[in-house]
């Protein structure tokens, strides 16, 4: 890797930073906020190193570990374990800023990871801007 997230998306939110936290702070919430999970479950509880399984609405499986979770800097940081999708070393952060000026959140969401497939590598960092993108905007409109 070059140091430059593989992906990157980010978005202004119309509430406080505090409550959007509250909303995504939850690692396996994902099918509260994010309308492409259709259902999670935890492994070994909430805390760092917990690893959710989750189903995609077209039945895709996904294995995710936790390995930072702050709520001094509202960010988490996870790893892929298992995914439908043709990458490896997968390590993406969600992460919250205050906007003071307007209290409404800045939100940002990269990933950095290599692709085993290169014949898909256009189509695997699409699909992470999609899942990046749809979740943000969920979020907005939530909060809208």
């Amino acid at each position: 890797m070059d140091g430059k997230p593989r992906v990157y998306e980010s978005a202004v939110i119309a509430a406080p930073r505090e409550k959007v936290w509250e909303r995504v702070r939850d690692f396996n919430a994902l099918p509260v906020w994010h309308p492409a999970i259709a259902k999670s479950e935890l492994e070994g509880g909430e805390c760092v190193g917990c690893v959710r399984h989750f189903f995609l609405q077209d039945g895709a499986e996904l294995r995710e570990k936790l390995l930072a979770l702050s709520d001094l800097d509202c960010a988490c940081v996870y790893a892929i374990l298992e995914s439908p999708m043709p990458l490896k070393d997968y390590v993406a952060t969600l992460r919250l800023y205050e906007i003071t000026a307007t209290k409404q959140t800045f939100a940002e969401w990269f990933a950095y990871f290599d692709v085993t497939d290169p014949s898909a590598e256009a189509g695997t960092v699409e699909t992470v801007h999609g899942v990046f993108r749809t979740g943000l905007e969920s979020l907005v409109k939530y909060f809208a």
